[in-house]
């Protein structure tokens, strides 16, 4: 279990690092490179490839969102991205945290809509 959540931060990090690696790019900002992105997924003559990026793209913005707040455990988090529609899935420690995930996801440029799945995760032995 404790591998497990190390992974799930240790990968929480990898994309926070590589969101933050693409917002130091020269000439370019995340928040306009992720709603490039998305623009181009929008129009009509664009490749799968393309939409996919513009996905993956948008994913990684709203993970570097929601590793911002230190409080709020990332990696417990699954982030699904399509066309700007982001539905959340996994578990946060306290009930507060799920509607402030919801909250940041929102504000991230390029998102639509969000679906909130997220349950607040029990202690262990049930109490």
């Amino acid at each position: 279990m404790t591998t497990t959540r190390a992974l799930g931060i240790a990968g929480a990090i990898l994309i926070a690092l590589a969101s933050a690696h693409i917002c130091a790019q020269p000439g370019t900002s995340g928040a306009s490179a992720a709603s490039n992105a998305t623009a181009v997924a929008a129009s009509g003559g664009t490749s799968a490839k393309d939409v996919r990026a513009a996905n993956r793209a948008l994913r990684k913005k709203v993970y570097a969102a929601i590793a911002k707040y230190k409080e709020i455990n990332a990696g417990d988090i699954s982030v699904v991205a399509k066309n700007g529609a982001v539905t959340l899935d996994g578990t946060v420690v306290d009930a507060s945290q799920i509607d402030k995930v919801a909250e940041i996801a929102r504000g991230v440029p390029g998102v639509t809509s969000v679906t909130n799945r997220l349950t607040v995760q029990k202690p262990f032995g049930g109490q």
